[in-house]
Parts: structure tokens; sequence; C-alpha cells
């Protein structure tokens, strides 16, 4: 999928509204990928991108101490763009903070305006895409007829909700792993299903990149509707097996974000609730 092109000026422009979905996938500490919904990430020249930040998530922390992302942008009209680049720096001023708090989305929204920009060097593009629909069809279609995994114990990551939303027919998910250079890759997995802990899906779609995805790699899924509704999960991908005779992917559940503002956090494992015992 990658390659070195560069932007045109008519994507650029075309990339320009903050009304699309723009994804930015990050490693954390651990070495594990990360990824959230940023949809004022734009192409700012040929081979520059930004971001604008109105809320301060994991993605912002993570950055800072590891450079390397990978981006996915999709405008309304389900063409996308996927690469990889380095975050260089941020600014709380200047032309860029300027123009993020003149699109209407962040002008005239009381809760969300734009307070930094991140400014990031590409590395790779492999330019526009289009959906292979088909075969995301022939996808979907498989992962259904594979059947889910059973529910094994009464603690699981995805609560009824959780589970209910990941499945809806009107969501998009995307599957995210490091690959050898330490860059994160995102990959469309729009016909993943989900169970109680863990998530399947047919790599019909998407075919040539998902056999690149490493037996026993922590892998991120995250789940959206075009409300911007998301959940975000982790786990260990267990590789491909057959269920019903077909050949289908499986991640088990390990780790389950909320990563809806305005409180992002962790979700699964549950978080022990510590009192407030100091203000400042």
């Amino acid at each position: 999928m990658d390659s070195m092109k560069t932007f045109s000026k008519d994507e650029i422009r075309k990339l320009e509204p903050a009304e699309k979905i723009g994804l930015l996938a990050t490693v954390n500490g651990e070495g594990e990928p990360h990824i959230t919904l940023i949809t004022s990430i734009q192409p700012l020249s040929e081979k520059e991108l930004v971001f604008g930040e109105f809320s301060y998530g994991l993605s912002k922390w993570h950055v800072r101490n590891n450079p390397k992302t990978a981006f996915l942008m999709m405008t309304m009209d389900k063409k996308l763009w996927r690469g990889k680049a380095l975050w260089r720096e941020k600014k709380r001023e200047g032309a860029e903070y300027i123009m993020y708090n003149e699109k209407p989305m962040f002008r005239y929204n009381t809760y969300f305006g734009i307070n930094t920009v991140h400014y990031l060097d590409m590395v790779s593009c492999g330019g526009r895409e289009t959906l292979p629909i088909m075969s995301i069809i022939k996808s979907v279609l498989l992962t259904r007829i594979s059947g889910r995994n059973k529910k094994i114990s009464h603690d699981t990551p995805l609560n009824d909700i959780s589970l209910s939303f990941f499945n809806r027919l009107d969501s998009l998910k995307f599957i995210v792993y490091v690959d050898g250079n330490g860059f994160p890759e995102i990959i469309p997995v729009i016909q993943s299903i989900a169970s109680p802990d863990s998530v399947l899906f047919s790599p019909a779609a998407y075919s040539d990149e998902m056999k690149m995805i490493p037996e026993g790699a922590e892998v991120a899924i995250f789940a959206m509707t075009l409300d911007m509704e998301s959940v975000l999960v982790r786990g260990k991908f267990r590789g491909y097996s057959r269920s019903r005779f077909i050949k289908r992917g499986v991640v088990d559940i390990d780790w389950v974000y909320n990563s809806m503002p305005p409180v992002h956090g962790q979700v699964y494992p549950p978080v022990e609730l510590m009192p407030v015992e100091e203000f400042k």
C-alpha cells in the first residue's frame, strides 16, 4: 500500500474540510498500537500534515514519546488516503491555529475549539483509494456465516451496549498493528463482528494486507459510526483458522477504551476509582 506519493493541490483542497473521517494511529510506551478519530487531520502541503487538538487523549501523549504514526482520511464519497508520518511539533499560535479556529465546526463550538495544532512530516502515502465494496460485502457475509465465538465467562470485555454498537450494519471498523519498522499500519476491516471477548473477520477484503499481520501481534480495532460514536478495543491476533469451512481471523480482546469526548478513558479492565484527597 505504501509508496512515496505526495499530495496534489486538488487532494489538499479536497481533504481540507473537517467533515470527513480522519484517523491517527500511534504507538504507546509498551509498543502497542492505538488509534484515534481526528477529523481535523489534513494535508498542509505536498508532504506535510496537520491536525487540531481540542481534547487531550492518549494519542497526543504517545506522539510526544514516539513520533511514528499512521493516518487515514476518508471523504464522504468513500475515497480514502492512507500513509505514515512522523510527528514533528505542536504550536498554540500561527497561521494554522487561526485557520482551524475559523472553520465553522470549531469557530461556533463552545466546547470543542482548537487549542493546539500538531505538525507531521509525511513518510509515505499510497494515494487515493476507493473502498472495494464488493470484496467487503463478500467478507461481511463470510464472517457472519462463520459464526461467533461463544461467551466464555461473566467477566467479558464488551458489554451488551458496546457489543450492539460494534456489530451495527452501518459501523465502520479499522484494524491497526505495528509493522517491522515500528510504524503503525491501518487497514479497513469493516467486515468484522464482535463477540463478548473477541473480534472475528474474513480476510477476503484487503487480503494482501491482512496476511501481513503477524500471528500473536497486538492489534487495535476502532469501531465508529457516522454519528461519531466510537469504541476502541485491543488484543492478541490469534491468526487464521477455519469455522464452517470459512477462513477467518480472530482477535482476543483484553482491553477496551472509550475514545469519545469529553471524557476519554479505559473501560476494561475496570480502573479503580481513587478518591481525591488534595485540591489545588
